[in-house]
């Protein structure tokens, strides 16, 4: 009778050190699981003693982490110890009972007894709570962060000679250790959080895409927002006010690069507002020179940040693009920059030109072939292999190694890109479409 009341009371202490577990593991996985700046909206919001405790016990991670890791170890060795002769010495009467030898009922008992002691422990001590935490990490917290405080408060000698040797050993290795968790993201990190977010319906999709550009923006460069040259359109500076009005209604563009017969020498730039300070009577003698303003040049791998500042500052918005050799890349605004972020912005002047990308239905666009790889995936979602180049076009060009004709095709993992139209020597329009099978060259 004495042995099966110390068995049962045993297992009683088997729950309460189960249930130290819990505390223990519910503490160190929601304590992880928070964010900083979670915690201090939490303490200004509510403010209450459990919120204080949160905050407390978060600003010095490292050492509750360490205190909870304690009391795990502290919690199943014991477990252990009680637990396995506690069951055994249960079962094994039963054992006995149904004909088992008793030589045999020992061993099997104890065998049992582990398997029992550890799947409880596991499960309820471990597993229970750490899926509670990563579900409910605030309240959890909210829960648990005082009982684990004070059982670090009681073992902060041991926990700091344990820390000061396992932080000796980080040191030796070249790191030096942190007590809280770093709270900034990079730019790759909060997108990826801007994904997850609109996966699970927590923003809206136009909201995550609009989230997405601005957190890659910066990484973008001039080269890369800018118009092209081959698509820039400009005046030459003998040019008259009214082929300037002629050619902004031609083209329904505002600005123009002035030059003196050649983009690499260009004077600088007019806009079409500046014809209306010239008499109509003068403006067909009224060459462009007389107009033009001076126009700030910058270089292709300027970043993004940067050129908006500078297009900021600028009166019109806009700068001259040149490439290491200081010749002319193209042209970029204010506008270009802005579509970066939001999209394409159109107005009544752009309804003459065609979207960058358009849907056709049945996984098949017709795209620019000015389009990035980025922009390329963004819009359709096939990715573009690595190489020297920059646009869809660049591909084309580099998988077919010649100038493409209209109707030449290029394969390439499940999709298949179509020359739609060309503009002299320029690509103009793909069509990208996902096909079933996966074979990979070019085709006419």
């Amino acid at each position: 009778m004495t042995g099966i009341l110390l068995s049962v009371l045993g297992l009683l202490a088997v729950v309460a050190l189960t249930a130290g577990t819990f505390i223990a593991v519910a503490a160190e996985f929601s304590l992880t699981a928070l964010e900083r700046s979670t915690v201090e909206s939490h303490v200004a919001h509510v403010g209450d003693a459990k919120a204080k405790a949160v905050d407390k016990a978060h600003r010095s991670l490292s050492f509750q982490l360490s205190g909870a890791q304690l009391a795990i170890t502290f919690t199943t060795l014991i477990t252990g110890y009680i637990a396995e002769p506690a069951i055994a010495q249960l079962l094994s009467p039963g054992l006995t009972a149904v004909g088992v030898p008793t030589s045999v009922a020992a061993p099997i008992s104890l065998a049992i007894a582990l398997a029992l002691a550890t799947t409880l422990s596991m499960v309820f001590g471990e597993l229970v709570p750490k899926n509670l935490a990563i579900s409910r990490p605030l309240e959890t917290a909210r829960a648990v962060a005082g009982l684990q405080a004070g059982f670090s408060s009681v073992f902060r000698w041991l926990i700091n000679g344990m820390n000061g040797a396992a932080n000796w050993m980080v040191r030796r290795l070249g790191v030096e250790p942190a007590e809280e968790l770093a709270s900034a993201r990079s730019p790759q990190e909060l997108g990826a959080l801007v994904r997850s977010s609109a996966e699970h319906g927590t923003i809206d999709e136009g909201t995550a895409a609009l989230l997405g550009r601005s957190l890659r923006f910066g990484d973008r460069t001039a080269g890369e927002l800018m118009t092209p040259r081959v698509r820039v359109e400009s005046l030459r500076a003998d040019a008259t006010v009214l082929d300037l009005v002629a050619k902004a209604r031609e083209t329904g563009k505002s600005r123009f690069p002035v030059h003196s017969g050649d983009l690499d020498e260009v004077r600088g730039i007019v806009h079409v507002k500046q014809a209306f300070s010239v008499p109509r009577e003068r403006r067909a003698t009224t060459p462009l020179s007389a107009l033009t303003r001076p126009v700030q040049t910058v270089p292709e791998t300027l970043e993004g940040d940067a050129l908006l500042d500078r297009l900021r500052a600028s009166g019109l918005q806009t700068a001259l693009v040149v490439d290491e050799y200081g010749g002319t890349a193209g042209l970029v605004t204010l506008e270009d920059v802005v579509e970066e972020i939001v999209g394409d912005v159109r107005d009544e002047h752009d309804r003459r030109e065609s979207a960058p990308v358009r849907a056709l239905g049945g996984d098949s666009w017709m795209v620019s072939g000015l389009l990035r790889d980025d922009e390329v995936a963004e819009a359709t979602g096939f990715r573009m292999p690595e190489g020297d180049y920059e646009t869809l076009a660049g591909l084309v060009l580099s998988e077919l190694g010649r100038i493409p004709d209209v109707g030449d095709e290029v394969h390439l993992d499940g999709w298949r890109i179509t020359v739609m139209q060309m503009e002299k020597h320029r690509v103009a329009e793909l069509r990208v479409a996902k096909v079933e099978s996966a074979e990979t060259g070019v085709s006419r």
